[in-house]
C-alpha cells in the first residue's frame, strides 16, 4: 500500500479507496503532493512549480531560479526561514532562536502500525490491516529531528498521522509547539464546516466558505470543550449530505487542542491540527523524545454521509477497544433528574422496580452517593458510601438490584476535589493552584493534578476500594469543570508549561489501568454532559453522555451535527421527563422516544410518576429498540433533512445490506396548510418490496417517490419512527 518511487523520490500511499502523495523537493524539503480519490500509480503531474513570489525570500545557499518556501505545499513547515504562514512546528535553542530547518534524513516502510506511548490511537488488527511510512526530518545545525508517521488502513479511506520529535543535541531545548499533523493544498472555494456550540448546546454544525484568513478551532480549557470539538471537514463547494467531495480531519486528544485552516493569496489552505500552543512548554533533553497525539484523515466523494459512514466505522472498529467494541449498549436509567441529591436507598429502589416493570436494564446511580454530600459543595475526592443515605451500603444496594435482574452503574467524578473533603483536608496540594493565590472554584470544586501520579494513585485506590467489593457493571465518569490555575506543587518553574499535557497523559494512564483491570465494565464518558466528546476518550468510554440537555428538540442539532463524526453506538440519549428540566419545553412521547433511540437509549426520571399511558409508551419504546438495539446502535446513518436549515429534521438507519431501515422525522412546529410529507430514503434495495406502515412498497419506490411520513400535522414537537424491511412473495 506504500511505494516509494526513488528516482522522482516520491511516496504514494493508496489503497484503492484514498491516495495520499508526498514528495522530497530539492534542497531535502517534504512537499504535500496529493490527497484524494485513489489514484493506481501517482506520476507526480500534479506537482507544483518550483516558484517564489514577491518578498518571499529564498532558501540559503540556493540559486535564483529555486522556490520560496512561502509558495512550497510543505508537510511539516517551520518558520524564520521565509514561511510565513502559520508553522507546525517551534523548538526553542539555547541560544534564544527558535527557528529550525528541518530536511529530509530517511524514511522506513513498516507492516502493521505501531501503537503511540502513554496515548490513544487508532490500531490495526494484524500486519496486513494497515502500513506505515515514517520520514525523519532533522536540522543538522541545532540537531533537532522530527518523524511524521503515515498508516494507511488496508480497506478504509483513512490516513493517519503523527510526529516524533527528538533532541538529537547535546544542548537541552524546548518545545513550544508541535503540531500532529500539517498539510497544504490547493483548495479554490473550499467550504470549512465544524462544531461549536456551549454548555448544553454542544456540536452545533457550522458551515462557512474559506477566504483568505487564517481560522482557528481551539479549546484552552483542559479539555476537549462543549465550545468547539477537535474535528472538522473541509469541502467542495456545493457538496451536500449525499453528493460532493469532503475531507475530515480528527485529533485523538482530549486536552488543550488547536486546529487552524489558513488560506493564502493563492488559494493554498494549511491545515494543522495538535496540542494547543497556548501555555504549553515542554522540556526536551538531549536525546529525549515527544510524541504528538494523532491526527486522523478522510476523504470522500460522496457528500457529508459518506464522510461520516468511513468515521464511524472506523470508530467503532478501530478506535474503541475491549469488550464492548461492538457490543450492544444496555437501555439505563440514571436518577440525577429524578432525585437530584435528594434519595436514599428506598426511594433508589422504588425506581429500580418500577424501571424493572418497564423494561429498563440497568440502573445507574449518579452523584450523591458518597462522602456526606447533600449538594455540590462537599464530598468530591472521598470515594466512600455516604451512610445516611444508604446505611446498609452500595454492595447491599447493587445486590438487590442485581436480584430483579438488572445492571447497576456508579457515578464518578476522580478528577475534581471540594474543600470539604477528607482528602483536601489531608493534601491540599493535591489540587491545581498557584501558591500564594486563593484559586477560583467552579461548582464549588477544585481540579485534582492528575499530572502527578501519587494523586492519580490515591484516587484509584479510593475507586478499587468500591469496585472490588461492589458489583458494578457501569460507571459513568464526569468532569464539571474546566481548568484554571495550572500548576504543578511538584515541578520546577521551567516544567510548569508541560503541566496540561501531563494531566492528560495521567488520565489516560488511569483510564488504561481501570478499563484493564475491569474489563466487565462499560464506561461512558461525560464532562458536564458533553464537555469532552471527543477521539481520545472513545478509546476508554465506548460512549459518552451528549449533552446535559435532554430536551428532544434541542437534542435535535446536537445529536444531528455530533453525528458528522460520532457513530449511534456512541451517543448516550435519554428519554427525559417533561416539562423539560432545562427548557420547561413539553414534547410529545413520541418524539423523545424516536431522538433518543437514535443512538444508546436510556431514561432520566422518575419511573415512579410515569402515568399509565406513559408507562405503556416507555414500554413500547423499550421493546422496539430491545427488537432492533444492533441496527439502531451499529446500523448506518443517513441524515435526510438538517435542524440547521430551520425546519424539519429526519434520518434514516439501515443495515448495511439494506434489507431493513428506522426511519425518524421530527416536526418541532406546526403549521397552516403544511405540505404533504414524502421522504426520499437512500441505500435500500430496489429491486425488492418492503414492508412499511401496513403495506409492500417497492425499494425504488421510496428511494424514488420517498416515503409518505404519517406525522401529526397538527401537533406541536411532534415525532414518528417508522420501521421497513425487505420481504418475499412467502411473506404475503
Amino acid at each position: 500500500m506504500i511505494e516509494y518511487d526513488e528516482t522522482n523520490r516520491v511516496f504514494h500511499l493508496h489503497n484503492g479507496l484514498v491516495s495520499y502523495a508526498l514528495g522530497v523537493a530539492p534542497g531535502g524539503y517534504l512537499t504535500h503532493l496529493y490527497f484524494g480519490r485513489a489514484v493506481r500509480h501517482y506520476h507526480g503531474t500534479g506537482r507544483e512549480h518550483h516558484m517564489s513570489t514577491s518578498f518571499s525570500p529564498l532558501p540559503a545557499g540556493q540559486g535564483d531560479d529555486v522556490f520560496g518556501l512561502n509558495d512550497l505545499p510543505l508537510e511539516y513547515p517551520g518558520s524564520g526561514f521565509g514561511d510565513y504562514r502559520v508553522p507546525a512546528h517551534e523548538v526553542a535553542q539555547p541560544d534564544g532562536t527558535a527557528v529550525t530547518d528541518l530536511r529530509y534524513q530517511s524514511h522506513r516502510i513498516t507492516a502493521g502500525k505501531p501503537a503511540l506511548p502513554g496515548l490513544p490511537a487508532t490500531y490495526a488488527t494484524g500486519d496486513l490491516d494497515a502500513e506505515t511510512l515514517t520520514v525523519v526530518l532533522a536540522d543538522p545545525v541545532n540537531g533537532t529531528e522530527a518523524a511524521l508517521a503515515y498508516t494507511i488502513f488496508r480497506d478504509r479511506a483513512v490516513i493517519t498521522r503523527s510526529v516524533v520529535v527528538t533532541n538529537r543535541d547535546a544542548r537541552p531545548k524546548v518545545i513550544r509547539k508541535a503540531a500532529s499533523a500539517s498539510l497544504d493544498f490547493t483548495a479554490p472555494g473550499f467550504e470549512l464546516i465544524h462544531l461549536s456550540g456551549s454548555y448544553a448546546k454542544e456540536r452545533h454544525l457550522v458551515r462557512e466558505r474559506l477566504t483568505q484568513e487564517i481560522r482557528i478551532l481551539d479549546s484552552k480549557r483542559g479539555a476537549s470543550s462543549h465550545y468547539q470539538n477537535p474535528t472538522f471537514a473541509l469541502v467542495a463547494p456545493g457538496t451536500t449530505e449525499h453528493t460532493g467531495v469532503a475531507y475530515g480531519f480528527g485529533l485523538v486528544y482530549s486536552g488543550n487542542h488547536e486546529c487552524v485552516i489558513e488560506q493564502n493569496d493563492r488559494q493554498q489552505v494549511r491545515v494543522m491540527a495538535g496540542i494547543n500552543p497556548a501555555g504549553f512548554a515542554w522540556n526536551l533533553a538531549p536525546g529525549a523524545s515527544f510524541q504528538t497525539p494523532e491526527v486522523i484523515l478522510t476523504y470522500t466523494d460522496q457528500g457529508l454521509n459518506g464522510l461520516s459512514a468511513t468515521w464511524h466505522r472506523l470508530i467503532n472498529d478501530r478506535l474503541i477497544r475491549g469488550r464492548y467494541r461492538h457490543h450492544d449498549r444496555p437501555i439505563v436509567i440514571n436518577n440525577w433528574e429524578a432525585t437530584y441529591f435528594d434519595f436514599d436507598e428506598a426511594k433508589i429502589l422504588a425506581i429500580v422496580a418500577a424501571a424493572k416493570r418497564l423494561g429498563v436494564e440497568a440502573f445507574v446511580l449518579d452523584d450523591g452517593w458518597f462522602g456526606h454530600r447533600d449538594d455540590d459543595r462537599s464530598s468530591l475526592g472521598d470515594w466512600v458510601t455516604h451512610a445516611q443515605k444508604l446505611p446498609a451500603g452500595l454492595a447491599h444496594l447493587s445486590q438487590v438490584i442485581h436480584q430483579q435482574g438488572m445492571k447497576f452503574g456508579l457515578w464518578f467524578e476522580p478528577e475534581m476535589i471540594s474543600e470539604d473533603s477528607e482528602l483536601f483536608a489531608a493534601h491540599p496540594d493535591y489540587r491545581l493552584a498557584i501558591p500564594g493565590r486563593a484559586g477560583s472554584a467552579g461548582r464549588h470544586q477544585f481540579t485534582l493534578d492528575f499530572s502527578r501520579e501519587d494523586v492519580r494513585q490515591a484516587v484509584l485506590d479510593q475507586m478499587c476500594a468500591v469496585l472490588d467489593h461492589t458489583q458494578v457493571d457501569f460507571i459513568k465518569w464526569d468532569m464539571n469543570r474546566n481548568m484554571s490555575e495550572v500548576f504543578s506543587a511538584t515541578l520546577p518553574a521551567h516544567a510548569q508549561g508541560e503541566v496540561a499535557h501531563r494531566y492528560m497523559l495521567g488520565l489516560y494512564d488511569m483510564l488504561e489501568r481501570l478499563t484493564t483491570r475491569y474489563p466487565e465494565i462499560l464506561f461512558e464518558g461525560c464532562s458536564g454532559g458533553g464537555g469532552r466528546f471527543d477521539l481520545g476518550m472513545l478509546a476508554y468510554t465506548p460512549q459518552i453522555w451528549t449533552s446535559d440537555d435532554t430536551d428532544a428538540v434541542a437534542r435535535l442539532k446536537i445529536q444531528y451535527g455530533t453525528s458528522l463524526f460520532y457513530p449511534l453506538s456512541t451517543i448516550s440519549a435519554h428519554v427525559s421527563a417533561v416539562p423539560n428540566h432545562q427548557f420547561q419545553r413539553v414534547t410529545s412521547m413520541a418524539l423523545r422516544g424516536a431522538v433518543a433511540s437514535s443512538g444508546v437509549l436510556g431514561y432520566e426520571l422518575d419511573a415512579t410518576k410515569l402515568t399509565e399511558s406513559e408507562q405503556a409508551a416507555v414500554r413500547e419504546q423499550i421493546a422496539f429498540y430491545q427488537t432492533h438495539r444492533r441496527l439502531l446502535q451499529y446500523g448506518r446513518l443517513t441524515r435526510l433533512l438538517s435542524p440547521f436549515d430551520g425546519g424539519d429534521t429526519a434520518w434514516q438507519i439501515s443495515d448495511d445490506r439494506g434489507l431493513e431501515a428506522v426511519v425518524v422525522y421530527a416536526r418541532p412546529l406546526a403549521e397552516e396548510a403544511p405540505a404533504v410529507i414524502r421522504l426520499r430514503l437512500f441505500g435500500l434495495d430496489a429491486n425488492r418490496d418492503y414492508a412499511v406502515l401496513g403495506q409492500r412498497v417497492g425499494g425504488d419506490e421510496l428511494m424514488g417517490e420517498g416515503l409518505l411520513v404519517p406525522l401529526p400535522l397538527s401537533q406541536d414537537y411532534a415525532g414518528v419512527q417508522v420501521y421497513l424491511k425487505a420481504v418475499t412473495d412467502d411473506d404475503e
